[in-house]
């Protein structure tokens, strides 16, 4: 499996991966934003944007890269990295599909993206991955499943993915919305000839939003790798935008907010990749302090009171605007 590469990994920052949602199109839902890109975000200064990324965090010890078929141009960012340095192989590629882009390499479009879980919506993003990635990808994963998605009863789209674990490709699913755990659950049930389907779970799991944490435990120990996606809630929980709390540990610590937000995430046994979704090389480095973060009981317990009803913290999510 692709993710022992991360295991028997030595550095610091092996279990923290780059995210791409947030260099990959000109709109997203990240706070700072405005501040982060600047006025130009042509496709030429967001790819030399990500490629800059790429280059900070293999350096500096990350190895796991996540794109997805509806974040723009990140599967194309990606695979050009990739084919500019040929002599990397240890490094886990991880797309998914499910989601269409659709906002034209706008900011302001009035729709971003599409979702679908049929088996044709995954045999078309499947063929527009492999003309990007080729057999770079090592992982490919269900976009945001809930539990009323078709994707957990499909037998079709079942047997489509199962032939393609087969062929060496691990098949895996993320999570949205207030019933991840819901969502989780159902999808450990799946098999196909009696064989689990999945090898992957990334869910939403941060400081705000913890309601995720048992099922994610179920799935680590029934075998899966649990990756873990907006840490940050978004900007939610960078400086400006922290809560009273996180800031006063971080100042006790001496570091970030980011990196105490992801550190708590860290610190979670059955985290095994945790994504930064920086959009900045300084930003990639503050949130990389996150491997060193020592929180002390108490502050752990200070960080604690910061978890939202996971009902309201998805209502404000939905309400984030696209910048």
């Amino acid at each position: 499996m692709p993710f022992a590469r991360l295991a028997t990994a030595t550095t610091p920052t092996s279990h923290i991966g780059l995210g791409l949602a947030a260099v990959g199109r000109p709109g997203y839902i990240n706070l700072g934003r405005e501040t982060d890109l600047g006025e130009d975000r042509s496709v030429g200064a967001l790819r030399t944007r990500t490629h800059e990324l790429l280059d900070a965090a293999y350096a500096q010890g990350v190895r796991y890269f996540d794109v997805a078929r509806s974040y723009g141009r990140s599967e194309e960012f990606l695979a050009g990295w990739l084919a500019a340095h040929p002599d990397i192989h240890d490094v886990v590629v991880g797309s998914k599909w499910g989601y269409t882009y659709t906002a034209d390499w706008s900011a302001d479009a009035e729709t971003h993206e599409v979702k679908d879980h049929s088996p044709q919506t995954y045999d078309r993003q499947r063929a527009e991955t492999a003309e990007l990635l080729g057999d770079r990808l090592d992982l490919y994963q269900i976009h945001s499943v809930t539990p009323d998605s078709p994707a957990l009863t499909d037998k079709e789209l079942h047997a489509r993915l199962a032939e393609a674990a087969a062929g060496g490709l691990t098949v895996g699913f993320s999570t949205s919305g207030p019933a991840q755990a819901d969502a989780i659950r159902a999808a450990l049930a799946v098999t196909v000839d009696g064989d689990p389907l999945f090898g992957t779970v990334q869910s939403t799991y941060n400081v705000l939003e913890t309601s995720a944490g048992p099922a994610l435990a179920e799935a680590h120990d029934a075998g899966l790798t649990v990756i873990v996606k907006e840490g940050m809630a978004n900007g939610r929980l960078a400086a400006p935008h922290g809560p009273d709390a996180l800031r006063a540990v971080a100042e006790e610590t001496g570091l970030g907010c980011d990196a105490v937000a992801l550190a708590v995430v860290l610190r979670q046994p059955w985290a095994g990749v945790v994504l930064s979704g920086a959009a900045t090389v300084a930003q990639l480095a503050s949130n990389l302090h996150a491997a060193v973060v020592d929180l002390d009981t108490d502050q752990l317990s200070r960080l604690a009171t910061l978890a939202e009803e996971p009902r309201a913290y998805w209502e404000h999510r939905g309400g984030l605007p696209w910048h």
